[in-house]
């Protein structure tokens, strides 16, 4: 990796960190901030530790910054009350908030694209259409999982568990988040493949000439 790059992505990890700091002073509602930015407070830290020993790909890496910064938007207002979601509502004339939806989309998108690059660059699979095969069903993995998450919270917190499911009403609203998730899922797969491998065989060949060992071959 060269300088520049590690430098890049210093500075990604700090200005997300000053985003979850400012996020965290006043948000709407404190148990839905906590929950919404929990995966980020998991993920985080691994992407840290792995970082030497299995670096991503810097469209990884900038994907991941996305969907961290949705989720810091989405818990510092609670998804239902995102202004850029009811900007969106009143352009497409949509009877309700629908930035959640972008948050579910990004949820099947950047799952699908880690899954892909771990199933690849470790050798798991050899053909690339079973690679993104495997990789969709991940991303709808953790989308199940996710809902499953929320009716967990919805059980416990009862009628204070709304701000963080957000359902606004919506008797289909946990089909629909699935279905977005499915969506990012098959855009990662169909649409980024091509630029995701030329960045895998550009981040393998920098290690490879650093003496780093192929993940694949390990």
């Amino acid at each position: 990796m060269t300088l520049s790059r590690k430098l890049i992505l210093i500075l990604f990890g700090l200005l997300l960190l000053f985003l979850l700091l400012l996020s965290g002073i006043s948000p709407f509602d404190r148990a839905t901030w906590l929950m919404e930015i929990a995966p980020i407070l998991v993920a985080g830290p691994i992407l840290v530790v792995t970082y030497r020993r299995f670096p991503l790909t810097s469209l990884l890496y900038g994907l991941i910054f996305v969907q961290a910064a949705i989720l810091i938007v989405g818990g510092a207002y609670t998804y239902a009350r995102v202004p850029f979601g009811f900007w969106l509502q009143d352009a497409l004339m949509l009877t309700r908030n629908p930035y959640d939806k972008i948050g579910h989309f990004a949820q099947g998108l950047v799952p699908a694209l880690i899954a892909r690059e771990i199933l690849l660059r470790g050798s798991y699979v050899s053909g690339r259409k079973m690679a993104g095969f495997l990789s969709v069903c991940v991303a709808m993995a953790i989308s199940a999982w996710y809902e499953l998450f929320e009716w967990g919270a919805a059980l416990v917190l009862g009628q204070g568990a709304e701000e963080f499911l957000g359902t606004q009403g919506d008797p289909w609203d946990t089909q629909s988040d699935m279905f977005f998730a499915f969506l990012g899922a098959l855009v990662a797969i169909a649409v980024l493949s091509r630029f995701h491998d030329w960045q895998i065989a550009q981040l393998e060949s920098t290690r490879l000439n650093q003496g780093v060992v192929p993940d694949a071959a390990r």
